[in-house]
């Protein structure tokens, strides 16, 4: 590698760096993007540049193949599938993991890394670990990708001896790399990228819906160690680097949000976490009532208190609502009241996910606060607003021990003065379990759709 090369990897090596410091915050997420792309368009160039490459051609079409259809999706896409199509997108970066190592193995020469049947033990372990970290990270991330657009039950799936069977194909795929190390075998090569393929579907499967954002984030985590494995591979610094900055990044922010929802990240990492809870706590009917109020009587309590806070979930995301509830937020502002915006870890479907829906309707980022930040002014609120959001609200996780959710930090909406809830109907969460928010004294349920709800709140504190 010419020393120009290596000079121009090292630049978009520190873009991408500066880029992820960037996106760590919503004020400077514009530029935190803009240094990404002009980090990878370096790379790009830098790449095509390099005197091995032997048709411009082939890699042309690609790029016009790739980039129509990733121009067709970011067009199209919708907020509320951003999730799964971050999924989908792992999955395809594992895909491409396996693709790479394929290459490398059966054509070794190409990447000056030996002869076949003579590859060096060193570039062998890469590229089979590499194999098998892209081999778990795409089929894990078509289960999760299924689970979030609803082609999957987002139930999780579980049976007797599952733990005991992941640890089987996890020793299996161990005693495979080290036979395909010492033999290079293409039977055990395989073997290898098939037990893989099996062992993502089975670490996936077991987890509830109410855990999804977490496994997003893992899979993400995985995706970049595939990558760098396979940048050791090819003897590649800028795929090493940021295969590592992906990877690491991805493991801390599943750290952190395993810390929001009380989740252990040894059992993130080996799957199945929350799986039994889950699977118990669905399909108990509730015969109670809850009180059910309107946008007229949401309007005239809001617009005669002093502190509110708002709520977001899943459901403001589907209904496009936040363009209508920052209205709703800027008259009530008007009218003398402090409005803030209260964001748990995992509200919606992916991390940041409320955090990108309200900075898109242009939220100011000083209202919009984490729980460990608000979660103690509920008490002293005269108002909590819920917009959709439901198991991030539900304090069965404080009470009840066989519930999914048990033990997951919430935020504290029910000790606000006044709850209201909007909600299309009493359906329960994506964990599947009733929120027992629905049922308390202070609460009155707004019946209807988010965003048609906030507009008929609009129109009565313009009354």
């Amino acid at each position: 590698m010419s020393t120009l090369t290596t000079a121009a990897y090292l630049v978009s090596s520190v873009l991408f760096i500066l880029s992820l410091r960037g996106l760590s915050h919503p004020s400077t997420a514009r530029r935190g993007n803009f240094l990404g792309i002009l980090g990878m368009t370096i790379a790009i160039v830098t790449t095509l540049s390099n005197p091995g490459v032997l048709s411009y051609k082939e890699i042309g079409i690609a790029f016009l193949i790739g980039g129509l259809i990733g121009t067709s999706i970011a067009v199209k896409i919708q907020m509320t599938a951003l999730p799964q199509l971050v999924a989908a997108f792992h999955s395809l970066v594992g895909l491409a993991a396996v693709f790479v190592a394929a290459s490398a193995y059966y054509n070794p020469s190409a990447f000056n890394i030996g002869a076949v049947g003579s590859i060096p033990m060193g570039s062998l372990i890469e590229m089979s670990i590499g194999t098998a970290i892209g081999a778990v990270t795409f089929t894990g991330s078509i289960i999760a990708f299924g689970k979030l657009q609803g082609f999957v039950s987002g139930n999780p799936l579980v049976f007797k001896g599952q733990h005991f069977i992941n640890l089987l194909l996890g020793l299996g795929i161990i005693a495979l790399i080290v036979k395909f190390c010492i033999d290079q075998n293409q039977e055990l090569f395989w073997l290898i990228v098939f037990a893989s393929f099996v062992i993502g579907v089975l670490l996936i499967v077991p987890i509830g819906g109410a855990d999804m954002p977490v496994i997003v984030s893992m899979l993400n985590s995985y995706s970049g160690w595939a990558a760098a494995g396979i940048g050791f591979t090819l003897s590649n610094n800028l795929l090493i680097i940021t295969g590592a900055l992906v990877g690491s990044s991805g493991a801390i922010l599943s750290y952190i949000m395993c810390k929001g929802m009380n989740r252990s990240f040894l059992n993130v990492l080996l799957g199945g976490f929350g799986g039994e809870q889950a699977a118990s706590a669905g399909g108990v009917k509730d015969d109670r009532q809850a009180k059910q109020g309107n946008a007229a009587d949401a309007a005239f309590m809001m617009k005669n208190s002093k502190t509110i806070i708002i709520v977001p979930g899943y459901g403001m995301a589907v209904a496009q609502a936040q363009h209508a509830l920052r209205e709703m937020g800027d008259l009530l502002k008007a009218a003398g009241a402090e409005v803030r915006y209260a964001i748990h870890p995992v509200a919606g479907r992916m991390p940041g996910h409320m955090n990108v829906l309200l900075a898109e309707a242009n939220v100011p980022y000083d209202e919009v606060l984490e729980l460990d930040e608000i979660n103690r002014d509920f008490s002293e609120t005269d108002v909590a607003f819920v917009i959709g959001a439901n198991d991030v609200t539900n304090p069965a996780a404080k009470t009840d021990k066989t519930s999914a959710i048990y033990g997951m930090p919430i935020l504290d909406v029910e000790n606000a003065g006044q709850v209201f809830f909007v909600k299309r109907g009493m359906a329960s969460g994506y964990a599947g379990v009733q929120n027992e928010l629905f049922f308390r004294d202070n609460t009155l349920m707004l019946f209807g759709d988010a965003k048609k709800v906030c507009e008929d709140i609009i129109k009565g504190l313009e009354n």
